[in-house]
């Protein structure tokens, strides 16, 4: 594999809106981020990914872009973009930016324009279709946020558009070759600028099924879930190659491809050699004991279900190229509210379960990427009304879950669970008002936990979650053993052993000329003690313990509830 700058990074996320307000409007800024740069340098970040800060109307949450030359006022302006990115640098951090270019805003001028004259240059930059009341929609999707894909265009009764998000979010129409070069230019126009990258958001939705066409229907509301569309398209690759080809390969950038649905024999497109990205999110885990009715009907995740989806991710990828491993992001729960067991958070045990969950995602062969407030254990926030709901889909998924019979009560229960809210909240600062995130009133409720969460307390504590984290990240820049932690093979051990996820890091000691090197990771994934039979290698260093202590005794682990521990061995 040819070695990339940013293989032994790691990365971290940041949702400007929630991560520090500087002017006290209760949003979070880009001065607020400024201000934070050596925060995220002590804690040992390389990378940091902002979610959008572009000009826009925010009908979701800055993904719905109406200028992509433009930063939104609320975030601060182009000099602050500019300062950012210089003081980044200094500090060896690169700042990526989120790419959305599957749609952008019905306010961005090429859509208004397109609604001036349909016929025209701009109407052919969108999916516009003629259509009268009392007709057959061109397809049966469902968009991301319920309901068709299809809305009628502003000031045309005859015409409908596409947009397989929000209403306010039409699909840019990738067909169109012009489209595309003005997409290339907006790119090289930042990466000009000295960003270090991008990720790209929601962008095998690019590519259509053409021409469109019904799938049979699996609500009674009579549309289909647009993975159905997902699964026909070919040839998106075709139009990555292209960005890649005019964009990120000219600046040696880094690219993370937001990809839910590849196909196998596409992953070498994607991540190998000559992919098209960088790296693509790991989505495996993300994806378990969802059900396609909605929300109210997901289950439970089980220790034993997150271990086999590593392992799978893992396995499909351990010669083609790497993944960005995460628990959580700004589109999903909080990684410790969704695969810790019910009932653990609130037990004698939530440090070492958070720790445990942290270290054997961190650990696996990949890219790390942190989401804001992972590193100090931030838990799911509690809503008590759908009117305190902010996420769009969880509006949705709300109201999904009463037309299939569940009380308020019961649907708020699972909007809690799930719901976009539970990442989005002001991140932890300290115990003081509003967690130290604003001197003003907050643009989404701080989690009601912050004075027993927040960073300022987890700092001066070593067993803490922030300074397990820190070591975690330490330990994959040291030199002894970032050969092995970065390029190694993943090896599962102990696979069939309920509630135990181990797995063996092999690579080479780059102290020792180029000496095989093993490490073990293994995490007793429940609230019960179990016994776990070491491999019949020495023991030569324990690298990382979530407890103070151990118990080995004839080549047997008597590992306590929710011990997680690397091993070096001989």
């Amino acid at each position: 594999m040819e070695r990339k700058w940013w293989h032994g990074k790691t990365a971290y996320q940041i949702y400007p809106k929630s991560f520090k307000d500087s002017n006290g409007d209760g949003i979070g800024d880009l001065r607020g981020v400024i201000e934070k740069l050596d925060y995220l340098k002590e804690l040992g970040i390389g990378i940091v990914w902002l979610s959008p800060i572009y000009q826009s109307p925010l009908a979701d949450q800055g993904y719905d872009i109406s200028d992509y030359y433009r930063i939104d006022p609320r975030f601060g302006d182009m000099n602050d973009m500019d300062e950012l990115i210089r003081e980044a640098k200094k500090r060896d951090i690169g700042i990526v930016m989120d790419l959305v270019v599957n749609h952008c805003s019905d306010e961005h001028e090429w859509f208004r324009k397109a609604c001036e004259n349909p016929d025209g240059k701009y109407g052919k930059y969108f999916y516009i279709q003629d259509w009268h009341e009392g007709e057959k929609l061109p397809c049966n999707w469902r968009s991301y946020f319920g309901g068709p894909v299809w809305s009628k265009l502003p000031g045309h009764e005859d015409k409908i558009y596409l947009h397989v998000f929000h209403k306010k979010q039409p699909d840019l129409n990738w067909e169109n070759p012009e489209v595309r070069r003005e997409i290339y230019s907006m790119i090289n126009w930042w990466l000009e600028k000295g960003l270090a990258g991008f990720r790209i958001d929601a962008i095998i939705n690019i590519k259509k099924a053409l021409p469109f066409h019904d799938y049979p229907a699996d609500r009674d509301d009579g549309l289909c879930d647009i993975d159905n569309m997902l699964e026909e398209a070919r040839g998106v690759t075709d139009f990555l190659d292209e960005m890649a080809r005019e964009c990120f390969d000219k600046y040696n950038a880094f690219t993370a491809g937001e990809v839910f649905n590849e196909k196998e024999s596409e992953l070498p497109r994607f991540i190998g050699e000559n992919g098209c990205f960088s790296t693509m999110f790991d989505f495996n885990e993300a994806i378990l004991g969802q059900d396609k009715k909605g929300w109210y009907a997901h289950k439970k995740i089980t220790p034993d279900e997150y271990k086999k989806a590593c392992f799978e991710s893992q396995k499909k990828t351990e010669n083609v190229g790497f993944l960005c491993n995460i628990i959580e992001n700004h589109d999903e729960p909080r990684g410790v509210s969704r695969y810790l067991p019910e009932g653990v958070l609130d037990g004698p045990y939530a440090i070492q379960a958070k720790k445990l969950l942290g270290g054997l995602n961190f650990m696996l062969r990949g890219l790390p990427f942190l989401y804001q407030g992972q590193e100090i254990g931030m838990e799911n926030t509690r809503c008590e009304s759908i009117n305190q709901i902010d996420d769009i889909s969880a509006r949705d998924q709300y109201q999904v879950a009463l037309n299939a019979g569940l009380s308020p009560e019961e649907a708020i229960k699972i909007i809690n669970l799930y719901s976009r809210d539970n990442a989005r909240t002001p991140f932890q600062w300290d115990d003081n008002l509003n967690a130290g995130f604003t001197s003003g009133t907050p643009w989404l409720p701080v989690n009601k936990n912050y004075k027993n969460i927040n960073l300022k307390a987890e700092r001066d504590d070593p067993d803490s979650v922030w300074n397990f984290y820190r070591d975690l990240i330490q330990l994959r820049k040291n030199p002894k053993y970032q050969e092995t932690i970065v390029y190694g093979k993943t090896e599962p051990y102990l696979i069939n052993q309920k509630n135990l996820m181990a797995y063996f890091r092999r690579g080479l000691n780059q102290n020792q000329d180029g000496a095989k090197q093993d490490i073990l990771i293994l995490g007793n994934f429940q609230d019960q003690e179990q016994d776990i039979i070491l491999p019949g290698a020495i023991i030569q260093n324990i690298l990382l313990n979530n407890y103070h202590d151990y118990h080995i005794k004839n080549g047997v682990l008597h590992a306590k509830p929710w011990q997680f521990m690397i091993l070096e061995l001989i």
